[in-house]
């Protein structure tokens, strides 16, 4: 069966510049795929040709197994990282008149609307322009604006951005259950563990070029293990002494320790053990931000 989203060799250029240098990935029907990257790596310009919005110079992109049609646009969501609703227009006609684009009845999208307004405890907002909201409940309403006509296919550019915990909670809740519904979704942040806990693969561009790709635990399984964590109920003294020790650092429940070897990590434990009671010992596996740190630098957004 063919797959919901394939990029295959995709090369986009502005004049001399090339903004995204043959790009390959696909995401399953179901998936959640995380496109990262610093300001100026591609991904938006990757995002845009997907959605249809500018052709590549060169590679394919193909939806279900099929070129781009604007049929095809019935089937995809777009949540933009610049929100983009018309700010003295009501909700309720802005979203409807954009639902009907896709392809609904009028009844249809005022079905539809009225469900996830319900759903993000928004109701009362169907009457009042998008001026009258708060910057993040503007945010909600464009987020029920690209899910709406119930899209097959889901790029999300930034969509946690400028939220609360409790709506970012919220709203990831609901990005889960797109996805468990059989959404394509297509993600894009740089908030490291918002992909940790959403995405299981991963395309990280940097100057328009692919620097790493594949499954998130076999990316870390690559990287060595270089951190300890360590809580006891009591101090514990000359860790600092133990062979392949690089750093101690005091913490509120006890030590993060830098490794330079993994064979450290045991010796650390018996260590402890024989000074105070162990209460937690953790082998931490590098985390997605260090790795990313690792392949771009630290100059990402």
């Amino acid at each position: 069966m063919a797959k919901p989203l394939v990029l295959d060799q995709v090369t986009k250029q502005f004049g001399d510049k090339t903004a995204v240098s043959q790009i390959s990935l696909q995401v399953e029907e179901g998936e959640i795929y995380g496109l990262l990257g610093g300001n100026g790596a591609g991904k938006t310009t990757t995002m845009r040709m997907v959605l249809g919005l500018i052709y590549p110079d060169d590679g394919q992109i193909l939806y279900h197994g099929q070129k781009y049609s604007s049929e095809l646009q019935h089937n995809m969501g777009y949540l933009p990282e610049e929100r983009g609703l018309y700010p003295k227009v009501k909700v309720s006609e802005q979203i409807i008149y954009l639902a009907r684009l896709k392809g609904m009845s009028a009844k249809e999208a005022d079905k539809s609307l009225r469900y996830w307004l319900e759903r993000f405890e928004a109701s009362d907002y169907y009457n009042r322009k998008i001026e009258e909201l708060s910057k993040g409940n503007q945010q909600k309403m464009g987020f029920i604006a690209a899910v709406v006509h119930r899209p097959k296919i889901l790029i999300l550019d930034e969509a946690f951005s400028g939220l609360d915990p409790v709506n970012v909670e919220l709203l990831k809740a609901t990005v889960k259950e797109l996805r468990d519904e059989g959404t394509s979704i297509l993600f894009s942040t740089h908030r490291m563990e918002h992909v940790e806990e959403l995405c299981s693969n991963i395309t990280i561009l940097q100057r328009s070029n692919t620097v790493l790709q594949g499954n998130i635990q076999e990316i870390k399984q690559r990287y060595p293990r270089e951190e300890v964590l360590l809580h006891t109920t009591g101090p514990v003294m000359g860790l600092e002494g133990i062979s392949g020790v690089e750093r101690v650092e005091r913490r509120e429940r006890g030590y993060l320790i830098r490794i330079s070897d993994i064979s450290a990590a045991q010796e650390i434990l018996r260590h402890a053990m024989s000074e105070s009671t162990v209460e937690h010992f953790e082998i931490k596996e590098p985390t997605l931000n260090q790795i990313f740190i690792k392949e771009v630098g630290e100059t990402h957004e």
